[in-house]
Order: structure tokens, then sequence, then C-alpha cells
């Protein structure tokens, strides 16, 4: 008698996966920082210093844009993750070497070339770490100096020092250590202030609106000037509180050891 075979049974077919849209705002506002940090080098290509400077600031511009429109819509995704990170290592990273290289650091030979290539790796090693350290870190501070501060950094030195007219082999020497710094602080764990817990929403005494109009009326007269000043104030901000709360630990003396009570043996008898 032969035996039936029986019908193989057809795997259920999995339902196809909704491919993932990406958010179209923020996205836009990254890849507007993309572009100025791309126009800055081709700005510094050509020997348009002072354009790649303003451009690297509207890029960081356009940065602060994309975090605010994310927490504001609430429309973060990892994509956005990387192609922020992306963007701001071409922006903040490979564009302000290639100025400070074409600009002040050409004449060194491969010393010059070699600090701006270390500019752009320690910024790459620290849109690496703070990536890894976002969830376990606390949002006041930042871990080492952020690569949108150490190009902005570079950016208004160009402008402030072509406001000047400096020119000579000293400006060449301070632009060398300087980048060697900036990139030694950008891999370093001094903490700086990333302003975030700052609410603007919140209500505030009314000498704040005057400060802060005051503030923007003085940038506006003298731009080049004042957001040099403001950039190197805030550079100098995290050794010197770093340095101050280690001053602070070690001014503060052990607590002295409680002096021990005699034993009472007995009422009214010491030991």
């Amino acid at each position: 008698m032969l035996l039936r075979k029986r019908p193989k049974r057809r795997k259920p077919r999995k339902p196809r996966e909704l491919k993932r849209g990406i958010y179209i705002l923020p996205n836009l506002f990254t890849t507007g920082n993309l572009f100025c940090g791309f126009f800055a080098i081709a700005a510094a290509v050509n020997y348009k210093f002072k354009t790649a400077a303003v451009a690297i600031l509207v890029s960081c511009l356009f940065d602060i844009l994309d975090g605010k429109v994310v927490r504001l819509t609430n429309s973060q995704s990892r994509f956005g993750v990387e192609y922020d990170s992306l963007a701001d290592l071409v922006a903040f990273g490979v564009a302000p070497a290639v100025v400070m290289y074409l600009w002040a650091l050409q004449p060194f030979g491969r010393l010059g070339w070699v600090a701006a290539f270390l500019f752009v790796a320690c910024g790459a090693l620290r849109l690496a770490r703070f990536n890894v350290q976002v969830n376990s870190i606390p949002k006041k501070y930042f871990v080492g100096l952020p690569i949108p501060g150490a190009a902005c950094m570079v950016a208004t030195t160009v402008l402030f020092l072509y406001h000047l007219g400096e020119s000579g082999p000293a400006k060449h020497f301070v632009l060398l250590a300087m980048t060697y710094l900036l990139g030694f602080l950008m891999v370093s764990t001094i903490p700086y202030n990333s302003f975030k817990e700052f609410n603007r929403l919140q209500r505030m005494p009314f000498r704040s609106l005057f400060l802060a109009v005051l503030v923007l009326s003085v940038v506006a007269a003298q731009p080049a000037v004042m957001l040099f000043t403001l950039m190197a104030l805030y550079l100098v901000s995290g050794p010197l509180e770093y340095l101050w709360k280690l001053a602070q630990r070690s001014s503060r003396l052990p607590a002295e050891a409680p002096q021990e009570k005699p034993v009472q043996i007995g009422p009214g008898v010491e030991q």
C-alpha cells in the first residue's frame, strides 16, 4: 500500500519590515553644517581665509540649530546622530585644520602639517568619545573642549588677526602652539560648561535682558574683537575652573580625629 506523502508545510513568511524614514528638518540643518564646512575648505584652498572663517562660524550656528530642533521636535534618531558626527568632523575638524595649515602652518613644513593632522585626529577622537559617553556623563559639562569650540577658536583668531592687520613669524609660532593646545584640550578630561541647563524660557530678572542686549550690542560693534574675546574666555575657563577645584581640594585639611573619652570603670573612676 503506497504511503501518501504529506505536503510540505510552507514556512510562514515574515512580514516585511517597514522602511524607516528619516527626519527631514534636523537633517537639513546638519546638511547646512556640512555644506558650510566644505565651503570653508574651498575658500581656504583659494586663500580666502576670512570667508572660510565666517563659513566655520555659520556652520557652528547650523550645528546649534540642529540640536535645538531635535530637542523641540523630539526627533532624535541613530541616523541623525551618525550623520551629525560626520558633518561635525568635516566642518569642525577638517575645515579649521586646512584653514590653519594654509594660513599659518605651511612655513613649518612637517611640523606644520603634523599639527593640522593632530587637530583633525583629536577632533575625531573627541566626537567618538562623546558618542560613547553621551548617556553616562552629566549634561552640565563636556569632557574636554568640544570640537565646535575648537573650530570657533580658530575662526575667531583668523578674523581677529585680520582685524589687527598682524603678520610675521611671531604670528605663525603662536598659531602653531595654539593648534597643538587645542588638540590636547579636545582629548583631555578637563570639564567645560555646556550651558545646556540654562533655560531661556524661564522667567528671569530684567537686568538679564539688559545684559544680553548690551553684549549683543558690543559684539555687533566689534564682532571680530568680541567673538575672539568670548571664545578665548571659554577656552581658558575649563583649565582655570579645573585648577581652582584642585586647589580647593588640596587646601582642605583632614578632619581632626575626635579625642577619645576616658573609659569609666566605675562610678566616678576614670582610667
